[in-house]
């Protein structure tokens, strides 16, 4: 079979692995449902293409296995399901047809919406299972493993995606190695297809030319493929990087950090630290460390592992904190769904960086390219590695949102210093007038101290001034932080004011 033969003859080992990774799950849902039970999505771009041929090469290598073929080509009898459209391109049009003739397709083509057009065929057709030719970066891909059902609401079926963890140099690997065609638009610039109306090529693969009108490279000449869909139209979004500070006290310029609070929310991915398996560190660390350089932590929760958890938290705090920190859930693991979270909270899709996936292979070797890299799949669009030379993979910087690899405290002190030490160029974790903070203690009982507290909140609204025990028994812990340490001292002063000398001891 002259794919499988190509792949074979060819020097690239990360192309191998990737081919026979996604081999391996074709035969695996040949072997569980029937060719009648499965079917193929094509829709004539540069992913659809690639399944193709890897679905062709597949079912000949299963048909080998099973002594059912002498090594001679076997007609492709893999149902195949077109969703024509009006705003498609008639490139891809025209490229799927001649597609569906040269290889003898079973086409069957809807010319409805994906959702009721899917309906009306698995009640006809005895379909259990899709190919689809979805990637890790896709926005409908997020959560999906090779293996996933159908979402709720939708008609049950099993969603196959033999190439999920492929990335587009990875794709363009395959058509070129495989010497396959593909449709031509991806030769005059185009890089990702949607349709008429949102896609145009990509302005990075432009060509000087004297002539009126623009010339493009071709798509697989494309530098860095975590710009991959540039070519698509974009709305005006916030998510472009610039944003107003969440709290700004009423104050326009950049440069009155002294005069305004900076707040960040801290979140933490484990449902070991919920399960009390493990006693959460990382949380109370940031904190700390936040607040050593002026900022308020107005948040700090954690979440399950779970993307949904992950990205409605994330969510809620980007929009009210200047910054949010995550840590926890970042890896390979099936738990490790922080990237993915933080992703779907600002509406973009996980795409591959291969930036980051050249740090990940000096420090892990070959063992990330295996079945799954999801470490090298980041937020599309939004994403800036903070590199310094102290860590051994940079930093994870989604618009404001920071998210730290630390497992340990230790970790998460040199984490910390770096991120410091890149704010001084950055400028985006400002380091502020710090607080000022005393505490008093006293054997007073709450109810003695309770009123006399609550008027002297009204009395300096600028200051946090709080109460806890350590113990029921022992003594009330009267705290007072705030930016200006006259005030402070103002406030510690009214207190003792309100009782009899020697009713308060200041504790360092």
């Amino acid at each position: 079979m002259e794919i499988d033969k190509a792949i074979t003859e060819s020097d690239d080992k990360r192309l191998k692995t990737k081919y026979n990774n996604a081999i391996y799950v074709i035969k695996r849902a040949l072997a569980l449902y029937s060719i009648e039970e499965v079917a193929f999505s094509f829709n004539g771009g540069k992913d659809s293409t690639v399944l193709l041929h890897l679905l062709r090469a597949g079912y000949f290598l299963h048909r080998v296995e099973q002594s059912c073929s002498n090594g001679v080509q076997i007609d492709f009898p893999i149902r195949t399901i077109y969703f024509e459209s009006t705003s498609v391109f008639p490139e891809i049009n025209t490229f799927t047809y001649d597609t569906s003739k040269t290889y003898g397709l079973q086409m069957d083509i809807i010319r409805t919406d994906f959702k009721s057009g899917l309906e009306a065929l698995l009640k006809s057709k005895p379909i259990r299972a899709i190919f689809l030719g979805v990637r890790i970066g896709d926005p409908t891909a997020v959560g999906q493993e090779q293996f996933s059902p159908s979402s709720p609401g939708w008609p049950p079926f099993m969603r196959v995606n033999p190439i999920l963890d492929w990335s587009y140099r990875d794709v363009w690997a395959f058509l070129l190695t495989c010497k396959v065609q593909y449709c031509s638009l991806y030769d005059q610039g185009y890089t990702s297809i949607g349709s008429i109306y949102d896609t145009v090529p990509n302005a990075l693969l432009s060509i000087s030319s004297t002539s009126s009108k623009e010339k493009f490279k071709p798509a697989y000449l494309l530098p860095d493929g975590r710009l991959e869909r540039a070519g698509r139209v974009k709305k005006n979004s916030p998510l472009d990087g610039t944003r107003s500070p969440a709290v700004n006290n009423g104050l326009d310029s950049v440069n009155s950090h002294k005069n305004r609070m900076f707040t960040a929310s801290v979140i933490g991915v484990g449902d070991e630290i919920l399960f009390g398996t493990v006693e959460d560190q990382l949380g109370p660390l940031l904190c700390k460390k936040l607040h050593s350089i002026g900022w308020m932590t107005s948040r700090s929760t954690v979440v399950r592992n779970d993307i949904d958890s992950v990205a409605e938290e994330v969510d809620r705090c980007k929009s009210v904190s200047d910054l949010v920190f995550l840590y926890g859930g970042v890896g390979p693991l099936h738990s490790d769904v922080t990237s993915a979270g933080v992703a779907k909270a600002f509406g973009v899709r996980l795409a591959p960086d291969e930036e980051f996936e050249e740090f990940l292979r000096h420090l892990i070797g070959d063992h990330c390219t295996g079945d799954r890299n999801e470490m090298a799949q980041l937020p599309e669009g939004i994403t800036e590695l903070l590199h310094h030379e102290k860590l051994p993979v940079p930093l994870i910087k989604c618009c404001n949102v920071i998210v730290l690899s630390a497992t340990n405290a230790t970790e998460l002190e040199k984490q910390w210093d770096c991120l410091i030490e890149l704010t001084e160029s950055d400028g985006f974790l400002v380091t502020i007038e710090s607080y000022s903070s005393k505490r008093l203690t006293t054997n007073l009982t709450d109810v003695e101290t309770a009123q006399p507290l609550s008027k002297l909140c009204l009395e300096f609204p600028d200051l946090y001034i709080g109460c806890f025990r350590r113990s029921r028994q022992g003594p009330l812990v009267i705290s007072f932080e705030g930016k200006d340490p006259s005030r402070v001292q103002a406030g510690v002063e009214a207190l003792c004011k309100k009782f009899n000398a020697g009713a308060f001891s200041e504790v360092n």
